[in-house]
């Protein structure tokens, strides 16, 4: 059974999911790709740990493993998302930590940034729902 602390803990992971969603939208107005795409990351991190807390009613661990955190809880994605999980996966040590900069910012271009922050949005949506 959650207890109050589990559940707010839950809530606050929803929040700054919500809030991290938001900033990749404002990196992503001021053409701040890379960023934007770390903060998809982010977001969908923060909500896979709402549902760690929410199923097991445990502190979510300090990890950036999208793929492990939701092995942990034992979440099965659909086809369309399991393929994104492990993109954005992928994604997080060359958009946290650029090798080369330059390099980054010519991948992220603006069309591949905006599917991946309209495919984060389903995704989180997805994921509140479980």
């Amino acid at each position: 059974m959650p207890t109050q602390d589990d559940t707010k803990a839950y809530k606050e992971w929803i929040l700054q999911s919500d809030y991290d969603y938001e900033t990749a939208e404002a990196m992503f107005s001021t053409a701040r790709y890379v960023y934007a795409v770390f903060m998809c990351h982010l977001s969908i991190e923060k909500v896979i740990k709402s549902q760690y807390v929410k199923r097991l009613n445990q502190v979510a661990p300090k990890s950036h493993n999208l793929v492990w955190l939701a092995e942990e809880i034992k979440m099965e994605f659909p086809e369309n998302f399991y393929r994104f999980v492990f993109q954005l996966n992928d994604a997080s040590l060359p958009t946290r930590y650029p090798q080369e900069l330059a390099a980054s910012i010519k991948f992220y271009s603006k069309e591949i940034t905006l599917e991946i922050l309209n495919k984060t949005k389903e995704l989180q949506q997805w994921i509140k729902n479980q």
